[in-house]
């Protein structure tokens, strides 16, 4: 039997590039959904099968990771940035089974602004964690990662607006709960964006 001492080098940046491209897919897929009103099964199945593909990617990082010593950056950086971009895909799909399981198929006009940030923040992370293939341009990438904490701001104050004015106006106590619920999820996948623009920044700070 033949086999080699010298560490195979697995090619982690095409990897990283095929789960920031799902990772994008559910964002967009989230902000149709969104705008169109629809969290049916059909749907929300296109959604989990997503998820799933992003939970294969990520499956394959860790099991090459385990198997080569040649890394383009700290192992453990590669670790949680897999991680961390795996859950932006999780928490996308964890909204819209809620807004499956709670009927609300409606369209609703906050939920819209923010699909548009989440898919907008995605857009923007996926050039971000792109870019790392390629260190000769960190400015560009870093203008990514403050343009996603931006984002992640803006969130912050939609969701302090929303939620105050479902207590303002609600009067089925249910229906608050309902959307405060699902609004907070939408705001924790934000939250998620920005540890992943976090991780990105880090990466360049140790490859300087």
């Amino acid at each position: 039997m033949k086999f080699s001492l010298i560490p195979r080098e697995f090619r982690f940046f095409d990897l990283f590039d095929r789960q920031a491209d799902c990772a994008l897919k559910a964002s967009a897929y989230f902000k149709e959904l969104v705008h169109l009103g629809r969290f049916d099964d059909e749907t929300v199945q296109r959604m989990r099968e997503i998820e799933h593909e992003g939970d294969d990617i990520t499956h394959e990082i860790i099991n090459k990771l385990n198997k080569t010593f040649i890394t383009p950056f700290d192992r453990e950086d590669i670790h949680l940035l897999a991680h961390e971009l795996d859950s932006v895909i999780d928490l996308i799909h964890t909204i819209c089974n809620q807004m499956r399981l709670y009927r609300l198929s409606v369209v609703n006009q906050h939920m819209m602004q923010f699909s548009d940030i989440i898919d907008n923040a995605v857009t923007v992370l996926v050039r971000a964690v792109k870019g790392l293939r390629d260190y000769k341009e960190p400015d560009n990438i870093l203008e990514d990662c403050i343009e996603v904490n931006r984002l992640e701001n803006s969130g912050d104050q939609l969701r302090d607006f929303v939620i105050s004015k479902l207590f303002d106006e609600a009067t089925d106590p249910i229906h608050l709960i309902k959307w405060k619920e699902v609004f907070q999820g939408a705001e924790m996948v934000l939250d998620k964006c920005e540890d992943v623009a976090n991780i990105v920044e880090t990466i360049l700070v140790k490859q300087a």
